[in-house]
C-alpha cells in the first residue's frame, strides 16, 4: 500500500496557526519515519489517517481508497498502535487479543485462533501468552499493543511514539519486531525519539509547527550537518559559553569536565575536534532549539 497525502490542512479553531498548514506526503511500502519535536502536529496527523479525526482540507488516498470516501474500507486495512495503549488487566494475552478479534470482524474461531497465534508469534509472546496482561513488563504491553495492530493483518501499520518509557533491551526488541512487519505492509513510525528513526526507516520526513520541512533519506538528513559537528571538553563556564554559540546534542560528565557533542554553524572553538555526524546530530542541527529537552 501507498499513502498520498495532499495539500492536507487542519485547523482546530478559527484565527489559530494551523496543525497541519497544506502537506503534501507521500508514504512508501516499508517502515517510514515521522519525526518531530512535541507540538509539531504528528499526532493530528496521526489522528487523521487513523480515521480519528477529518482534516480541514486536502485529501488522503491510500492505494486507491479515498479516506473520506472509503473509510470503512480503510478502517479494515488498517493496524494502530496509539502511545497510550491499554488492556484489560484481568485478561490473559490470548482474551484479549480473542475480544479484540472478535471488535475486528474475525468471528469463525478457526480463523480467529489462527490470527492471535500469528500475532503472538510475531511479537515474541507465545510463551507469555495466558499470563494476565496486567502482570506484564512496559515492553511486553507494547509488543502485546502490535499484537493486537496486527491481528488482521492490515497493509497500512501506523505506531505512535513506540518506545517511550522503555528500558534499551526492549527498544532493540520493539525495533526489530517493526523491521520484520515491514516486508509486507507500510509502516508510519511517528516519534521524536531519532533512535527509532536510525534504525528502523529508509525514508523518513521532518514536521514542525505543522509544516514538512524535510522529506528523504536518514543519510540526506545527516549530510545537513556534515562539517558542523564538534566535540569538546570544558568546564562548567566552557559549558555556558559553548551553549550559547552551538546546539549540545550529549553531555558527558567526566570528573570535574563535561564532553561536549555539539552542531552548528559557528567557527569551531580551539580545542573542538570535527567528528562525523550522526542523525541525532542531524536532526538537532536542522531544527535549532525546539530540540532541546526533548532527545531520549
Amino acid at each position: 500500500m501507498v499513502i498520498r497525502i495532499s495539500s492536507l490542512t487542519k485547523i482546530y479553531r478559527r484565527g489559530a496557526p494551523p496543525a497541519l498548514d497544506d502537506v503534501d506526503l507521500t508514504i512508501p511500502h516499508g517502515t517510514f519515519g515521522l519525526l518531530g519535536p512535541n507540538g509539531a502536529g504528528k499526532t493530528t496527523l496521526i489522528q487523521i489517517l487513523s480515521t480519528q479525526m477529518e482534516s480541514s482540507s486536502g485529501q488522503v488516498k491510500m492505494d486507491d481508497l479515498d479516506l473520506v470516501k472509503d473509510r470503512t474500507e480503510i478502517r479494515r486495512r488498517l493496524g494502530y498502535l496509539p502511545q497510550h495503549f491499554g488492556t484489560y488487566p484481568q485478561l490473559t494475552a490470548w482474551e484479549f487479543l480473542d475480544y479484540m478479534a472478535v471488535l475486528g470482524g474475525i468471528h469463525k474461531r478457526k480463523e480467529r485462533l489462527d490470527c492471535i497465534e500469528q500475532a503472538l508469534h510475531d511479537v515474541g509472546l507465545t510463551e507469555a501468552r495466558n499470563r494476565r496482561s496486567g502482570t506484564y513488563s512496559g515492553g511486553m504491553m507494547r509488543r502485546l499493543g502490535i499484537a493486537q495492530a496486527i491481528l488482521t493483518n492490515p497493509e497500512f501499520l501506523i505506531v505512535d511514539e513506540p518506545t517511550v518509557g522503555l528500558d534499551p533491551e526492549e527498544r532493540i526488541r520493539f525495533r526489530g519486531i517493526l523491521g520484520r512487519l515491514s516486508s509486507d505492509r507500510a509502516i508510519l513510525i511517528s516519534t521524536h525519539i531519532v533512535g527509532d528513526i536510525s534504525s528502523t526507516c529508509e525514508d523518513l520526513a521532518v514536521l514542525r509547527t505543522g509544516q514538512l520541512i524535510f522529506r528523504g533519506s536518514p543519510a540526506e538528513l545527516i549530510s545537513k550537518a556534515d562539517g558542523k559537528t564538534w566535540e569538546i571538553k570544558v568546564d562548567d563556564s566552557g559549558f555556558e559559553k559553548m551553549s550559547r554559540l552551538f546546539n549540545v546534542v550529549t553531555v558527558n560528565v567526566e570528573g570535574d569536565q563535561m564532553s561536549l557533542r555539539m552542531v552548528g554553524d559557528g567557527d569551531p572553538p580551539s580545542g573542538a575536534n570535527q567528528v562525523a555526524p550522526n542523525l541525532e546530530d542531524a536532526y538537532v542541527y536542522f531544527m535549532g532549539d525546539d530540540t532541546i529537552g526533548e532527545l531520549n
